[in-house]
């Protein structure tokens, strides 16, 4: 007869999910300066943000926009102050001094943040509830930043050639068309194969833009007066009229400023700073401040200033040089996409999706089929339908200037709850900088019947589909919790009247939600068919707010009140940033804790699916349960998502309606 015994091994309930021993030795990891880790930053980090000198002026003085920015010196001075003080305030205050250091466990970017707000909320749960809302807004416009980087990108280099031989314009597009397929088509095999490559390539792009801008500047070193916020501040006030519209395409100076924080946890927050202060600041100040110099000397260059600031005997290497630039540029962002599917998937924005590692080394470093052939589609539609990167422009910024205002808006918040910086310091120093914020999305208003619209699209489409799947979870786990039932109350049945049942002399591992209710395939095969286990182990995985589960903290055994029945529930624990692999995990457990050696060499693995059907009357309003229905479709095979032995896996069905 088993033993009654009401402890939980280990009682490990208060655990965040990593030791503070771990989380202490990742942070210094990634905080120390190597120059392997500076350039690898170059490569992955600064491929967006490096590339926008390409297509940023050029769109400021665009003649074709309803609101041109007439070329005289005081306007070329009063853009590139502009564009130098955005870059300052927005990359290196906003970014690289304060959300840096808003990290979660050594992890950024905007999943990262969304958790530290869950965590810090102070004014109770619909206020974490708003601010997370928000948050997943801003995740949701990353995914359209996804689509638009490598189309607009890679046009605006490959537009190189129209300068280099005129007669070459009619090929920009289907050779642009060309190289993204072949990106996208290579995608599954990882970046590791190419990544050593990518930071000394962007490393030459840096050296190259920067010599040309000082080639540039040598022509009118009078521009280097714009240094000055005079210049950008005078542009404002008196000019408000032009510069308000300008404010649409300055922004795209800033594009790319998330990766910095996205990738915090790759590279290490000093190491990053450092790459941006001495090579990539540098170089992008540089490089504009020569393009303005050139429009200052001959304003017939307006139309392309970045290539005709280069020799002629340069053009050609530099349009080639471009084009790999924004390649890596684009393969950032699109890995950044995965991530991003990734984390939301791990803490319930998004089915469970098929996703494949391409590196034993870097966990980080995967491919999601879904994500990159929705990607390859989006970027060549909107390739073939605004056919130039200037088309595209407007619908860039306005990605970027609402992602950034989230992100400062939240970082406030966080200043203030985790930081205890004093309410009247967090208004003081946030308020200018929400200022330019809005001030960079209200222009791109303006720009919306041509093309800001697109991202705006893109980002509520998929916040839609993210808030959806979340809200479809919690009724379909309210209905199914009715189904299963307690499972205490079904273990003390078992301990009572067991001898009932049919005995197998076999490891079962039943995968549930939690500890609280009975898998719905264990509940079937005791009460249709009467048998049971000997040993029997429900397993659940939990995956907690933090990027990564130190070893000692991912498994919890409770023993469910019994000792000696056979049945332990195991909790397998992991961060947003791991896939789970319950096979692995149960290897690991003490013999003594599980009443004996698991034989999970032949133990069947058992799995209860949810056949999901629209309610007569559904709690949902009926379009978005048929959304939630078609959004199930997406996901990934569960065996396959947890690594379970396929020909050992039972899958037993239940029907629920929404």
């Amino acid at each position: 007869m088993p033993q009654r015994h009401d402890s939980t091994v280990p009682a490990d309930e208060e655990s965040a999910g990593q030791s503070v021993a771990a989380t202490e030795n990742r942070k210094s990891v990634t905080d120390t300066v190597r120059p392997s880790l500076v350039i690898g930053a170059l490569g992955v980090v600064f491929g967006d943000i490096g590339t926008s000198p390409i297509y940023t002026l050029r769109t400021v003085f665009d003649p074709s926009d309803p609101h041109p920015v007439p070329v005289d010196p005081g306007n070329v001075y009063g853009v590139v102050s502009l564009v130098f003080w955005s870059v300052l305030i927005i990359v290196t205050v906003t970014y690289v001094l304060l959300a840096m250091r808003a990290d979660n466990d050594g992890e950024g970017g905007i999943m990262a943040l969304i958790t530290l707000v869950r965590r810090w909320a102070a004014g109770g749960r619909r206020l974490a509830a708003i601010l997370a809302a928000l948050g997943i807004f801003g995740a949701a416009l990353f995914f359209g930043d996804s689509m638009i980087t490598p189309a607009i990108s890679v046009l605006s280099a490959v537009e190189g050639l129209e300068v280099v031989e005129p007669p070459l314009a009619k090929a920009v597009v289907p050779i642009t068309a060309l190289i993204i397929v072949l990106l996208f088509l290579f995608q599954h095999r990882g970046t590791a194969s190419v990544g050593r490559l990518f930071g000394p390539v962007m490393v030459a792009w840096f050296l190259a833009i920067g010599a040309c801008g000082i080639g540039g500047i040598r022509q009118h070193p009078a521009i280097l007066k714009a240094l000055s916020p005079g210049y950008a501040l005078g542009f404002l006030a008196g000019h408000f009229a032009i510069a308000f519209f300008a404010l649409a395409a300055i922004v795209l100076a800033v594009t790319g400023a998330e990766a910095l924080y996205a990738d915090l946890g790759h590279f290490g927050r000093r190491s990053i700073t450092r790459a941006w202060l001495f090579l990539v600041l540098p170089a992008c100040v540089l490089s504009y401040f020569g393009q303005a110099a050139l429009v200052l000397g001959t304003r017939g260059h307006v139309a392309s200033p970045f290539f005709l600031m280069v020799p002629g005997w340069g053009r050609l290497p530099m349009v080639a040089l471009a084009t790999a630039a924004t390649v890596i540029a684009s393969q950032a962002v699109i890995t950044g996409a995965y991530s991003v599917a990734s984390q939301a998937a791990q803490i319930g924005y998004l089915p469970r999706l098929r996703i494949a590692h391409t590196s034993e080394s870097t966990p980080g470093q995967i491919y999601v089929p879904w994500v990159n052939w929705l990607l390859l589609a989006s970027v060549l539609t909107l390739i073939f339908a605004f056919r130039s990167s200037t088309a595209l422009a407007f619908a860039f910024g306005m990605a970027v200037t609402c992602t950034i205002t989230i992100t400062t808006l939240l970082l406030g918040y966080l200043a203030h709850a985790k930081w205890r910086l004093p309410l009247w310091l967090v208004v003081a120093v946030w308020t200018p900088l929400l200022a330019v914020d809005l001030l960079f999305v209200a222009a791109n208003l303006t720009k919306l019947v041509r093309g800001a619209w697109l991202p705006l699209l893109i980002g509520l489409a998929a916040f839609m589909v993210m808030t959806t799947w979340q809200r479809g979870r919690e009724v379909v786990a309210g209905k199914r919790e009715r189904l299963e039932g307690p499972l205490r109350e079904f273990v003390d049945e078992l301990w009572r009247d067991g001898s009932r049942l049919v005995t197998i002399d076999r490891t079962a591992v039943f995968l549930n939600r939690g500890k609280e209710t009975v898998p719905l395939a264990l509940r079937a095969n005791v009460e249709h068919n009467g048998v049971r286990h000997r040993q029997i182990v429900i397993a659940s995985v939990e995956t907690e707010p933090v990027p990564r589960v130190s070893a000692e903290d991912r498994v919890r055994i409770d023993h469910l009140g019994y000792r000696d029945d056979g049945i332990v529930h195991v909790t397998v624990r992991g961060g947003y940033m791991e896939t789970p692999d319950v096979p692995a995990a149960l290897a690991g457990l003490d013999p003594e804790e599980t009443e004996g050696e698991l034989d999970l060499d032949h133990a069947s693995y058992f799995l209860s699916e949810i056949e999901l059907r629209a309610a007569a009357e559904p709690v949902m309003s009926r379009w978005r349960t048929r959304l939630f229905i078609a959004i199930g479709y997406l996901s990934a095979d569960v065996a396959d998502y947890f690594r379970l032995p396929r020909q050992r896996t039972v899958i037993l069905g239940e029907r629920i309606e929404v």
